[in-house]
């Protein structure tokens, strides 16, 4: 089918695959208007502005108002700098034959492939405003859970950054003063002969673990970015305990949630695995999933393809089974991922409710070792005088 690109209210150009859409302000930009695109390619798009864009986009179309005209008026609405900029491109494009699908493909940062994917389909059905909404719904959904993770990380963080800055006060500034009182250091107890070496390091080579530090964040930065790197990392992520089942678990509901929306969008399911394997945002899984295409092109059902799969579990395995054989495998795979949502909340939950007595013996350990290293040879010096 044909796509239709509307130019204004009373014009529609027919067939512009074949049509070069280059528009004449992409051909004509001046230095300045480079340096602003280049500017704006490094900022994302917050969420909730794309999921507010999404909804009000989805209300006009509903309403029968042109694709460019609603856009149009969002453009002159938008108060942040970056996404205004971005709607003005879109216009600007729209006027020259391009959908709606190829304008976000040109911010790849901010529009996932599996957005791009979802829209185009249903462009060329010209239905675009039955898909909107539940795509704000899923993006919405995604981040939520997302959310949930990254706040139960900041808070061990933070509690480890300060400990850690506690640790470093103590060992520069305190313990240095009261080992002053000590004459014979070789003669003391090896707790306090390590207190003394840890505040001895704290104290001579806090520059050198600095830029320790910094060059090892650099190398593992630049590490990461390799093929291998990023496969190995995302590998690290989805064993570490506890926080790599919640990553698991996150990862399995973003595939079913963009798989859903893809199915459900009429796209073919060896396509919304190819586009589905870049939305999960790990490599692991990435690969899994698109060597799960390549089965599917050769008539290996998906179940089939995951089964006795550690990536998948089983029971999502035996609920693909069950319901591919009733065609409803979208239903059926959104269900998979409101249980896996749950799943994560309630992990979260527990888990910020650990921490905080696991924090508190972390703490509690750390004083009282120094305590210890400090109070020992004391100790054993009144013991000496008592005896002598």
């Amino acid at each position: 089918m044909a796509d239709f690109l509307i130019l204004d209210d009373d014009k529609k150009v027919q067939d512009v695959d074949n049509v070069d859409v280059t528009s004449w302000w992409a051909k004509n930009k001046n230095f300045i208007d480079k340096l602003n695109d280049f500017i704006v390619d490094l900022q994302k798009v917050k969420t909730s502005e794309k999921v507010i864009f999404y909804r009000l986009l989805s209300t006009m179309t509903n309403a029968w108002m042109w694709v460019l005209k609603s856009v149009s008026i969002l453009e002159k609405q938008e108060k942040n700098p970056v996404f205004k900029k971005i709607m003005w491109r879109f216009c600007e494009e729209l006027k020259e034959w391009k959908n709606l699908s190829e304008c976000l493909m040109m911010y790849p940062s901010s529009f996932w492939e599996a957005e791009v994917g979802i829209i185009k389909s249903w462009e060329k059905t010209g239905q675009l405003n039955k898909v909107l909404t539940d795509l704000a719904n899923q993006i919405e959904k995604v981040e939520w859970i997302a959310g949930k993770i990254k706040s139960a990380m900041m808070y061990p963080m933070f509690i480890l950054l300060v400990v850690i800055g506690v640790v470093a006060v103590m060992m520069i500034v305190v313990v240095p003063k009261l080992l002053e009182i000590f004459d014979n250091k070789w003669d003391l107890p090896g707790s306090t002969k390590a207190l003394i070496a840890i505040s001895d390091a704290f104290t001579n080579y806090w520059v050198l673990m600095i830029i320790v530090v910094v060059v090892w964040y650099i190398l593992v930065s630049i590490w990461r970015k390799t093929p291998d790197g990023i496969y190995i990392f995302d590998n690290i992520m989805l064993n570490i305990p506890v926080f790599g089942w919640i990553n698991r678990k996150l990862v399995l509901s973003k595939f079913s949630r963009v798989f859903a929306g893809l199915i459900w969008s009429w796209v073919s399911i060896v396509e919304a695995l190819k586009i589905t394997s870049a939305a999960v945002w790990n490599e692991v899984y990435k690969q899994r999933i698109l060597l799960l295409s390549e089965d599917i092109t050769w008539g290996i059902k998906m179940w089939e393809s995951l089964d006795g799969d550690k990536l998948f579990p089983d029971m999502m395995v035996q609920m693909i089974q069950v319901w591919e054989q009733t065609a409803k495998l979208d239903l059926t795979i959104l269900k998979v991922a409101d249980f896996y949502d749950d799943q994560v909340d309630n992990t979260i939950w527990i888990l910020n409710k650990l921490l905080e007595p696991f924090i508190i013996v972390t703490l509690a350990t750390i004083v009282w070792f120094i305590a210890v290293a400090i109070m020992q040879p004391i100790m054993n010096l009144a013991d000496t005088v008592s005896n002598s």
